[in-house]
């Protein structure tokens, strides 16, 4: 069947599905581009449709309220699979053949079709092997192997989980996590002495296209070692040395990624709807992504960031990992890495530090592959925050892919091992983040006080960070570090002074803390700033209860605030007088024509695909780890 008859048939059968009234336009046009088609689908499509080699595609087809049952029926009497529907977005997940590509851009009843594309974790490890059987619309055939992302390695000092703990401030057991519930969607979990089955509330596999509650396994291994940074007991230690940095959270595991380390991103957005849905009986607070895929198109259209901003506005706080694209091939530093949903703006984006095997933060540096920003598309600033993220020990999952294959990874104590990425600094900050709530809810007397929303959660995260600098002691600028190097000891005294049952507008601070951190021997100073979207807020952003602080706010939309903004809403120019400075002003524009292929801010010029992570967006130069 060519591409015009299959186009025709597959309008005609979604104009029969209609019911009377729908009247849902549908105008096939052959080979032949249109407007719609070109807005409506993500770049990896466009490639796909404009690739006469390319088979079925895995899609994520969102639609007009009222409409989903009529696209879907479309679909279906044309011989497209449909896997899944989901509600919350009013969309479906279908297996389409390539050339109806062009009739679903073309219909109005369609909003934006995306790829369901594969999420992986983003530890330094290079490719995923195999995928997870059916159709899969982006060739990642690489074998997994320890040829790292970007030239990036794992080189230097494995610091000990104590050492990591005392950097940030937080190795007394005065807060550990105790009531505050974290939702893990990786790989699974491997329960041990150190992640027992108590600590598991429930264990939900969302692979090879299930929703179901099973005993808790990890065959991939990345979940496992997530969940003990975030909070394993150190059981298996001595004196429990090797404990995360909560350990008493408890867990909600939700498995996305098979035992290749391989998912869809249709996977992870009905693992996180689950949670939204069953967040009250699951006890969840926070969500943990330390996965992703590259950006293919505006944060507004793409369904996994949606599927966080759901989670926000329900009150979850959702740590995302910026992604492991920090380098070019020639090892120069590389902007727009940033991973989805790492581009959602409500979410906490996480870079990596490497500690350097010490307790003061003066030889804190950032590792080359950690992503920078700013986000494809929309020009967000991102990362939010850094966090040690650089050969991080945790509890290993035994029987698991990455424990079995690469020995060289086991820590001296065997139990343990240690990986490297923006995954682990994701979990390092999730474990802070369980802190800093369960700090707050103590003092609060929660649940008679209102628990911290999560734009609270990453404001104060923001406010009390500290600086971070190069090998010259220039401080790194903001698309590399965010506001600064994660600083828990100071979260947590600042979320104890803040009484959340303050009105909004008003004073809501019972004190004012002292915006410095001691650790070792060093006094280090907070930023005090809240980079709010491309915003930045001096001084006392945090000492009201602003209304932007609400979950049913975006986070960096308008808001009124009662204190100064630096630089108004239109012009922020970057601190790196060799990046950023001159060429550099932030403006209305987005970054990436449709075409997707080369970044620019309004007229300004300068900046190549060679300057960027992604290069082409179509499909030719992606990054080749995450």
């Amino acid at each position: 069947m060519n591409r015009i008859h299959r186009q025709l048939v597959f309008a005609l059968a979604l104009i029969l599905s209609l019911a009377t009234g729908a009247r849902v336009p549908i105008e096939a046009k052959g080979a032949q581009a249109s407007r719609h088609r070109v807005s409506r689908l993500d770049t990896a499509l466009r490639a796909a449709l404009d690739d006469a080699a390319a088979g079925p595609q895995r899609v994520i087809v969102r639609v007009r309220p009222e409409r989903r049952a009529a696209v879907r029926d479309g679909l279906a009497a044309h011989g497209d699979q449909i896997l899944f529907e989901h509600d919350s977005l009013d969309a479906l997940t279908a297996v389409v053949h390539r050339d109806d590509l062009a009739a679903l851009a073309d219909n109005d009843a369609v909003l934006s079709v995306s790829a369901d594309a594969i999420v992986r974790p983003h530890s330094l490890l290079g490719g995923i092997g195999g995928l997870l059987g059916g159709v899969v619309n982006l060739v990642l055939n690489v074998a997994v192997d320890l040829v790292l992302d970007n030239g990036a390695d794992t080189s230097g000092p494995v610091p000990a989980p104590v050492l990591v703990r005392q950097t940030l401030g937080v190795d007394s057991t005065s807060w550990t996590g105790k009531g505050v519930g974290v939702a893990v969607i990786d790989s699974g979990l491997e329960l041990s002495t150190d992640l027992p089955s108590t600590r598991v509330t429930k264990f939900y596999d969302f692979t090879n296209g299930q929703t179901a509650e099973k005993a808790p396994f990890d065959d991939y291994g990345h979940g496992t070692h997530i969940a003990g940074t975030i909070g394993g007991s150190g059981a298996m230690s001595s004196n429990a040395a090797y404990r995360g940095l909560a350990p008493k959270v408890k867990f909600v595991v939700l498995k996305v990624l098979d035992k290749n380390g391989a998912g869809y991103t249709s996977d992870v957005m009905r693992a996180i709807d689950f949670v939204v849905a069953n967040k009250a009986a699951l006890g969840v607070d926070i969500i943990n992504l330390s996965l992703g895929h590259p950006i293919y198109e505006p944060a507004a259209s793409d369904p996994l960031v949606l599927a966080v901003e759901r989670a926000t506005r329900a009150g979850i706080i959702v740590v995302a990992a910026a992604g492991n694209n920090g380098k070019k091939a020639d090892g120069t530093p590389a902007y727009a890495g940033i991973n989805s949903p790492g581009n959602a703006p409500s979410a906490i984006t996480v870079g990596a530090v490497n500690i350097e095997g010490t307790l003061t933060r003066s030889d804190d540096r950032i590792p080359g592959y950690s992503s920078s920003g700013p986000t494809w598309y929309d020009s967000f600033a991102k990362p939010d925050i850094v966090s040690p993220g650089h050969n991080i020990v945790a509890v290993a999952a035994k029987k698991g892919y990455l424990y079995q294959t690469y020995p060289q990874l086991k820590a001296d104590n065997t139990n343990y091992m240690f990986l490297s990425g923006t995954s682990m600094a994701t979990a390092v900050t999730t474990g802070s983040i369980a802190l800093l709530v369960e700090a707050n809810r103590y003092v609060n007397a929660y649940p008679q006080r209102p628990s911290l929303t999560p734009n609270t959660v990453k404001a104060i995260l923001e406010y009390t960070s500290v600086g971070i600098h190069d090998d010259a002691g220039v401080e790194y600028d903001s698309l590399r570090k965010g506001v600064g190097s994660i600083n828990p000891k100071g979260a947590i005294d600042l979320a104890k002074t803040i009484n959340t049952a303050m009105p909004t507008g008003s004073g809501w601070l019972t004190s004012t803390p002292s915006p410095w951190t001691k650790i070792g021997d060093d006094n280090l100073h907070w930023s005090q700033s809240v980079l709010w979207g491309n915003m930045i807020l001096w001084g006392t952003a945090v000492d009201v209860n602003q209304t932007a602080w609400g979950s049913m706010i975006l986070w960096g939309t308008d808001t009124t605030w009662s204190n100064m903004i630096l630089w108004g809403t239109t012009d922020v120019v970057w601190t790196d007088p060799q990046s950023w400075a001159n060429t550099i002003v932030w403006g209305s524009d987005s970054i990436g024509y449709d075409s997707g292929t080369m970044i620019l801010w309004g007229t300004t010029t300068g900046l190549t695909a060679d300057t960027t992570a992604w290069k082409d967006l179509g499909g030719g130069t992606q990054a080749t780890g995450q």
